[in-house]
């Protein structure tokens, strides 16, 4: 048990060690990713300026909660989500590389989970800063912070996201062992994806009854779920089930990336690498 442990730690730490080489292009990279920002403050400020009457709100969100939503979003999906993860699978399935886990005393799941793992907490090393930066430039956006209890189920919710965006992904990939080529599949999952997360906007904003519809499936819990969390959107009874739900998603995906590693395997030739 303890030399496992040794060995995924060894993996986590050269991973990160990996991840620092190129540090600046992959600073560069992680800073990049805020510009955005200010294009989304001015779209959504004039959406609201343009309506008509007294209260302008949307779904319940005025001007300041819907910025809000988006700047949470970015939190979000910051842990969430996992950019080629699934395209790499299926593609060290097609060229042969994958016999290397299969050949070597570690498990290919639990070796990319480090990796991932260490891609992201480089990330939040370099990313934290200008977080906290946009977070203090737009702090009149929000209300204030929420109770300790909402801080915490916030907390939960961004972990249990982080290991739903990796098993979704990687059972995506593992589609692989069927098919030649899943590129366009993938296509469709990331717009999908960026759509009915609540990612563009909130699913409550949409007719009835596609925001009950949405929060039914997974997806909701890459972006949405911890961003109503910290807004208090969702409280009670049914944040408790909302957290639940997701710990059952989590552990659904884990079980249906192991098993379509396990059946994809009986299949798998071996052709190339």
């Amino acid at each position: 048990m303890f030399a496992r442990v040794n060995l995924y730690y060894t993996v986590l730490r050269i991973s990160i060690a990996e991840r620092l080489v190129y540090r600046v292009d992959f600073a560069l990279g992680t800073l990049m990713r805020f510009l955005p920002i200010v294009t989304q403050i001015f779209l959504w400020d004039a959406v609201f300026q343009g309506m008509s009457g007294g209260i302008k709100t949307i779904a319940g969100y005025n001007n300041h909660e819907m910025i809000a939503y988006y700047l949470l979003t970015m939190v979000g999906r910051a842990f969430s989500s996992m950019p080629g993860l699934a395209s790499s699978i299926a593609r060290d399935i097609r060229d042969g590389t994958i016999k290397k886990y299969l050949l070597q005393p570690i498990d290919m799941l639990s070796f990319i989970l480090m990796s991932r793992l260490a891609h992201k907490l480089v990330y939040y090393a370099v990313a934290v800063f200008p977080f906290a930066l946009v977070f203090w430039l737009c702090r009149d956006f929000f209300k204030g912070w929420p109770d300790a209890g909402t801080i915490l189920a916030f907390i939960a919710s961004l972990l249990m996201s982080f290991l739903l965006g990796f098993f979704m992904e990687a059972t995506l990939g593992m589609i692989g062992f069927w098919f030649l080529e899943v590129s366009s599949l993938l296509f469709v999952y990331m717009l999908v994806s960026f759509f009915f997360s609540g990612q563009m906007f909130p699913p409550d904003i949409m007719p009835y009854p596609w925001p009950q519809v949405l929060k039914i499936i997974p997806l909701q819990y890459l972006a949405y779920f911890p961003t109503a969390v910290f807004l208090q959107k969702v409280t009670g009874a049914e944040l408790a089930w909302g957290l639940a739900a997701e710990a059952f998603w989590v552990v659904f995906f884990f079980f249906s990336a192991r098993t379509m590693f396990h059946y994809g395997l009986k299949r798998y030739s071996a052709y190339g690498g």
